[in-house]
């Protein structure tokens, strides 16, 4: 061996014990000369009975014998043999064994047999499987061979050492290893050898060197060190045993890599990360320059339309989703993150989408074939970089190629080999299954995002009581879209109820159940209820909703679990009433900017079955102009912390007058946290604004028949005053039929109330809290047709629960020349 840069050429580990294959040493005639204490362990027989005689004396004679003495006609012939025989213990019984015959020389041509032998029982058993030259015995690996006397110097050698080494064995005859090779680290293997012959026991030793047939590439060589009995017991030398073990060291180091992929790899649920986590971690440890690229749908969470096998013409155009290299430095680097990618049809990696194998070029042509051709310039810049070797790996899952993984090399000169496309393959499986999850994400994310953002209001249209801003924000990658919601819905008497509301839980699911509860809200709105009586209504629908869950056989039980907070705005009295479940406060901020979190009782969450403590409404006097922010927790609430810093975050950003409704919206998002929400963040804004004096006119009526008349007479003046003359009429008969049934079923004074604002509206108030309900009468009937023929008239009517009884309203379309603001 030669060293000329002065590296050393062996680079010594630490030596440990270890329990090795049995060893024997025979003469030309098959005759026992050595003996080892690990062979005396194995098939029970000392030194002084087997050495001098026949190896044949541990086989079970006779119908092993003649199987003996083809053996060693193989072995002549050979110069070696490896196989499995029954080897007879001492005590009787047989055992099956592993066993190796291997040639060595000594001076004047003169040669030996080194037996070595393992129990196949132990190895399968696993209790003795740590010891790489045992399984390199398994795998036939080279063993190279050398006995040495007692004073250390060289006696027998075998051709595999000689080989190896590149030292003619005349050379190593009675030499020490120090004085074979001056810079050569011998002394720590001599001082394990004489530690074999002090103790008799057996030894290892790892070791790196650096053999001349490597071309200067390091080896790493096991060493087992076995101490050679005589007759009588004596020592006789020292036997070693070495394998290159490089590639065990190198599975070793593949398997470290493995592992570290598997928590470098799929860190988070987007696919362009996930790809890069791939690149940089295949860089320096696999290869020099280390490319991903997805098909482009996949980053939109689309997985590929053809699956492996099935696509023809042209390849899919690919987006650049990792990068890495050993010198990001270097301007000649022809690569670029997130560029899309036009793979040639008749390319390799064109083949490697279309088939979903991967392709390994040891040697690269980089100056001729199609990728070539197909971009010159890239070619140019490739071949300046010294890329000589390539491996294209797909990216498959279920069937479908996602993409590609490249990997060059150009500063290791060693060639890609079949154990680097093994290796890459199995990073890129790990990869694979990171981006299908992504991907399976992705699509669930955008359904429940879709889902959610198409039962979300996309147009608040124009009111008369409120103007509105909005916004939505779902969570970040990692939670998933939430069940967030909101909602305006108008009411009578140009009220407008105002609702934000969070179901606990994200994805799909949650974004159904969010509908379903919006839904359910809506419909309770339709009956006019006050805000906590709505959100007992609401509580025992999401009750209901948990124990028909919990009642599916195929399903498992999911308990659903939401806030919400109500309000309802009345811009005659401008007097907001709400009620909350669970839900963050309102932030109520005047006209001057001062900003007031009301304290009104929290309420349960709806379904968690707490319906013991009933919720309450407050009312509050809100002056024109004052702004009123309904949210979800999310908008308030982070990862770093509590809700009171972001309640005041909030009111900080609220606290900006003279901004418009969608500024402010925009100025409250920016306010976040920098990182992405954990969780979905909602917000509605509300600008009050009251009726003036002018679009109502209210009357009391006595409880009698000549107040139809009174209220008919008032109500044409004011439609006159209002240039509603054209409705005078329908509005006549309405008032009539409403105050009549207020007479005929109240006991108390008579309100009647009318409201010019996008719509006219008729209000008659009474003292009886059973609401009406329109029948078909029949011909012969004398009554019963008032509220049909209210119902015929109006644009849409109900009634609605009031203080002191119930409202009975009816409204009425205005033509737009006669809409007053």
């Amino acid at each position: 061996m030669t060293n000329t840069d002065h590296t050393p050429l062996a680079e010594p580990m630490s030596p440990r014990e270890t329990p090795d294959a049995a060893i024997a040493m025979l003469d030309a005639e098959g005759t026992v000369v050595g003996w080892t204490h690990a062979a005396r362990q194995l098939v029970g027989y000392t030194a002084r009975e087997v050495v001098g005689r026949s190896a044949a004396h541990v086989l079970p004679p006779p119908e092993e014998a003649l199987r003996a003495a083809s053996y060693a006609a193989q072995c002549r012939a050979q110069g070696g043999w490896s196989g499995t025989v029954a080897v007879r213990h001492r005590v009787g019984h047989t055992l099956k064994m592993t066993l190796r015959l291997s040639l060595l020389w000594g001076q004047d041509a003169s040669t030996r047999w080194l037996v070595s032998v393992t129990d196949i029982g132990t190895l399968s058993s696993g209790a003795a499987t740590n010891g790489p030259v045992r399984e390199s015995l398994l795998a036939r690996a080279p063993i190279g061979i050398v006995v040495h006397d007692l004073q250390l110097r060289c006696t027998l050698v075998d051709d595999v050492m000689e080989h190896r080494v590149g030292v003619s064995r005349d050379r190593w005859f009675g030499r020490h290893l120090k004085d074979l090779f001056p810079g050569f680290e011998a002394e720590a293997l001599e001082a394990v050898m004489r530690q074999v012959l002090e103790s008799g026991t057996t030894k290892v030793h790892e070791y790196r060197a650096w053999p001349p047939a490597s071309r200067g590439r390091a080896h790493v060589f096991s060493a087992s060190f076995f101490c050679l009995q005589g007759a009588d017991g004596e020592t006789l030398g020292v036997c070693s045993l070495s394998v290159d073990v490089t590639g065990n060291r190198r599975a070793r180091e593949r398997l470290a890599i493995l592992s570290e992929a598997s928590t470098r790899i799929g860190s988070t649920l987007d696919v362009m990360q996930t790809g890069q986590e791939l690149a940089t971690l295949a860089v320096p440890l696999l290869a020099d320059h280390a490319l991903v690229d997805l098909v482009e749908s996949v980053p939109f969470g689309v997985a590929p339309s053809g699956r492996i096998g099935t696509t023809s013409g042209r390849p899919p155009l690919l987006r650049r989703a990792g990068l890495a290299t050993i010198d990001p430095d270097v301007p000649e680097l022809p690569w670029v993150r997130e560029e899309v990618i036009h793979v040639h049809p008749a390319s390799s990696f064109a083949n490697a989408l279309r088939t979903g194998g991967a392709h390994l070029e040891p040697v690269l042509d980089t100056h001729a074939g199609p990728w070539v051709d197909h971009d010159l310039a890239r070619a140019q810049k490739v071949r300046d970089t010294g890329v000589h070797s390539l491996m294209v790996v797909p990216i498959r899952a279920r069937r479908y190629v996602l993409g590609l993984a490249l990997f060059f090399r150009s500063e290791e000169q060693t060639p890609f080999q079949e154990d680097d496309l093994l290796l890459a393959e199995e990073l890129v499986t790990r990869a694979a299954l990171c981006l299908d999850n992504a991907l399976q994400y992705a699509r669930e994310r955008n359904a429940a995002l879709t889902l959610q953002r198409d039962l979300l209001p996309h147009h608040v249209r124009r009111h008369a009581a409120v103007e509105v801003a909005s916004r939505y924000v779902p969570a970040d990658m990692d939670h998933g879209v939430g069940g967030d919601w909101f909602d305006v819905i108008k009411l009578s008497g140009a009220r407008v109820a105002l609702v934000v509301g969070d179901v606990v839980g994200h994805g799909i699911n949650a974004a159904a159940t969010m509908g379903r509860l919006r839904t359910a809200v809506r419909t309770l709105a339709d009956m006019e209820l006050p805000p906590h009586e709505l959100l007992t209504h609401l509580d025992d629908t999401v009750r209901r909703l948990n124990e028909e869950d919990a009642d599916a056989p195929d399903q498992d039980p999911a308990v659903v679990g939401a806030t919400c907070l109500y309000a309802v705005y009345d811009p005659a009295t401008r007097r907001c009433t709400m009620a909350r479940a669970g839900h963050p406060p309102p932030a109520i901020i005047d006209p001057q900017g001062h900003v007031i979190f009301p304290d009104m009782p929290a309420g349960a969450p709806l379904g968690l079955g707490l319906g013991l403590v009933p919720f309450e409404s407050v009312e509050l006097e809100l002056p024109e102009g004052t702004l009123l922010a309904l949210y979800t927790d999310g908008l308030v609430e982070s990862r770093d912390d509590d809700i009171d810093v972001g309640l005041d975050r909030l009111g900080a950003a609220l606290a900006r007058t003279g901004s418009s409704m969608e500024e402010l919206c925009s100025q409250v998002i920016e306010a976040l946290p920098s990182q992405a929400p954990a969780d979905d963040v909602t917000l509605l804004l509300a600008r009050t604004h009251g009726l003036e004096p002018a679009q109502v006119a209210s009357w009391e009526l006595p409880n009698e028949l000549a107040a139809v008349h009174i209220a008919r007479q008032a109500a044409v003046h004011q439609l006159s005053e209002w240039g509603l003359e054209y409705l005078v009429s329908t509005v006549e008969l309405i008032v009539s039929e409403l105050v009549t049934n207020a007479i005929r079923y109240g006991d108390g004074p008579i309100r009647l109330r009318l409201i010019q604002h996008q719509v006219l509206t008729c209000e008659v108030s009474d003292s009886n809290t059973s609401h009406p309900r329109p029948r078909h009468p029949h011909s012969i009937d004398e009554n019963g047709r008032g509220l049909f023929l209210v119902a015929q008239l109006s644009r849409r009517w109900g009634s609605r629960s009031a203080t002191d009884g119930k409202v009975v309203w009816a409204e009425q379309d205005l033509l737009t020349r006669a809409v007053a603001a």
